[in-house]
């Protein structure tokens, strides 16, 4: 079974017809080398390729400027975190009046770990993430199938779940204790390890150092550190709070994520959809599932997104801003959601323009004023309304 990534293609073929350099962010094994196949497949014109985790191509770019400065066409430069130095030499090449190259790099880093590399590129370059597969690009009756599985290509489009539990277990290892000492940090790999475990449990919840560096017998700088470190690797995101000049008194630490909901699931030992449905962690599960699918349906990194909460028990979800206005989400796994005192609270405090309850059942309905309720089956045609509304 082959996927063609077509929605995220689109988007890159684009940047690259507004930008002299374009870099494709994701984590390991999203699919970035394999969508640059297809790119290269419609070029016009010649492609040259470094993949910086091959010594070959590494050797060749031991003098990078010689090795660059004369090649015409699309440049593809794979695993571009490993040598961040290459970026003040891309400006020097892509300003050249003489320049007939582009340059498309890939890297499994954050995009705010390479910008501390590559702030001379202001106006050149064009950062497009790419994720794992999403609602949009399956049929919709399997969205329970990249709910448990995940979003890595090779997971999803496994032979059986046990199979994709096995290629995910294995991502999960060599990730340890291969890639990370790759990016150039020397934690063990057995430390993080039992780090991303713990962190699995608190899954879709307020960031709590102090609990996790008492359960992990660390400091709390460390188990921040850890954190970061997983959040720059793009397997973990963290949402930020929002908090104003209110009387009440706001929650100012983010929530933590796991990235992909079948990375999660893994780290819980949750192997098919009956132990997912028997699992205490399944509404969280299905909070961050939801929420990612929000944010790339609305095309909003999770850095201009955040959720809200007090320290009297008021909370929402996800709240995003669309032409100035505020919009609320809240994530309730059941087939008919209620209003709560928790979300009026949040329309009065928040002054919400609308609020959308997305739910697991089949009926889209309004629940009160400003508040409406949309099952995931209808999810993505209520967001493109949404995103009309939108500056891009």
């Amino acid at each position: 079974m082959i996927i063609q990534r077509s929605i995220p293609l689109a988007r890159i073929l684009l940047a690259l017809d507004q930008n002299p350099i374009v870099a494709i962010i994701g984590a390991r094994q999203v699919g970035k080398t394999t969508i640059t196949y297809e790119i290269e497949k419609i070029f016009d014109g010649t492609v040259h390729r470094f993949d910086l985790e091959d010594p070959e191509d590494l050797a060749r770019l031991e003098e990078p400027k010689l090795a660059l400065q004369d090649l015409k066409g699309l440049v593809i430069i794979d695993e571009i975190q490993r040598k961040p130095e290459l970026f003040p030499l891309l400006r020097v090449l892509v300003d050249r009046s003489e320049n007939q190259a582009q340059f498309l790099v890939l890297g499994s880093a954050s995009p705010e770990l390479l910008k501390q590399s590559s702030e001379s590129l202001a106006g050149r370059i064009s950062y497009q993430t790419l994720s794992g597969f999403t609602s949009d690009e399956i049929v919709l009756k399997d969205y329970a199938k990249l709910w448990l599985r995940g979003g890595f290509p090779r997971s999803y489009l496994a032979s059986s779940d046990a199979a994709s539990l096995n290629w995910r277990k294995d991502f999960i290892r060599t990730f340890l204790e291969r890639d990370i000492p790759q990016m150039g940090f020397s934690i063990p790999a057995i430390t993080l390890s039992r780090f991303w475990n713990m962190l699995a449990h608190y899954h879709a919840q307020i960031w709590n150092g102090s609990e996790l560096a008492r359960a992990l017998g660390v400091s709390q700088p460390s188990v921040k550190r850890y954190v970061d470190l997983l959040t720059d690797a793009l397997v973990v995101w963290q949402l930020k709070p929002f908090y104003q000049n209110i009387s009440k008194r706001q929650v100012k630490a983010p929530k933590i994520y796991i990235k992909d909901s079948g990375l999660l699931h893994s780290l819980l030992g949750i192997g098919s959809l009956l132990d997912l449905e028997r699992h205490p962690k399944i509404g969280a599960s299905w909070e961050g599932f939801i929420v990612g699918e929000i944010l790339h349906q609305l095309n909003i990194e999770p850095s201009e997104a955040y959720f809200w909460a007090t320290h009297a028990g008021a909370e929402l979800d996800l709240l995003v801003f669309i032409k100035g206005k505020p919009i609320g989400f809240e994530i309730k796994r059941t087939a008919s959601p209620k209003v709560t005192p928790s979300m009026r609270i949040s329309i009065a405090d928040l002054n919400l323009d609308q609020l959308f309850v997305i739910h697991a059942g089949d009926h889209e309905f309004k629940m009160a004023q400003k508040i409406f309720a949309i099952p995931m089956s209808r999810l993505k045609q209520n967001l493109e309304n949404l995103s009309r509304t939108r500056d891009f």
